[in-house]
């Protein structure tokens, strides 16, 4: 099995002999690092970019807008996720962006969770009713399996999801005042601490 080191470092490189500059490929050795510890194929999916990337032009997106269509060609997943990751900030402020026409929208995910953990927010990824949420850098769900894949994301919504608890104030309430019945045997303890305080075996 290969380590996540040699999935990032070999990922850099072949990004690199694939045209893109030493700065973009580091970027993609991390996000393929990513997609393979979360167990999703991004090996096979860069792979299968880099192949078609020889026969058609894709397009980049340098300014990211609240709605963003290509003008002829579908966006470089790569150059994409660059630009989203660099601008995340200001694209934050929408609360929500479209993007038409994604090449390859798996090689995108890691940069959205990425950018999820630099915002502190969770990410809803959304296209042609696919779903995938993006968890601060720590997790991915997918409505979708390996073999689902799609090759090309057609109309996709991003959206920034507001911090919130997954769980009411009554059963925060009700663990709390559970929580509260350790104040008393820390109580206890400390005094029973304090009153041996000073003490020696000579004493």
């Amino acid at each position: 099995m290969k380590s996540l080191s040699e999935i990032e470092t070999t990922s850099k490189r072949a990004t690199r002999a694939a045209g893109f500059s030493w700065g973009v490929s580091e970027e993609v050795g991390k996000c393929i690092r990513l997609l393979e510890l979360f167990g999703l194929p991004g090996i096979k999916n860069l792979n299968s970019y880099f192949e078609e990337k020889k026969l058609n032009d894709f397009e980049n997106l340098k300014l990211i807008d609240e709605e963003n269509q290509p003008q002829k060609n579908a966006f470089c997943p790569i150059n994409l996720g660059v630009s989203f990751l660099d601008q995340i900030r200001s694209i934050e402020i929408f609360n929500s962006c479209s993007i038409k026409d994604i090449a390859y929208p798996i090689l995108f995910l890691p940069f959205l969770s990425r950018a999820s953990e630099v915002i502190g927010k969770k990410i809803l990824f959304n296209f042609d009713n696919n779903k995938f949420l993006l968890n601060f850098n720590v997790s991915i769900f997918s409505s979708l399996n390996e073999e689902q894949y799609p090759l090309l994301a057609k109309n996709a919504k991003i959206n920034f999801l507001d911090n919130k608890d997954n769980f009411s104030e009554l059963e925060w309430k009700n663990l709390y005042k559970l929580s509260e019945e350790t104040f008393v045997e820390e109580t206890d303890s400390l005094k029973q601490g304090a009153a041996g305080a000073g003490l020696t075996d000579n004493d």
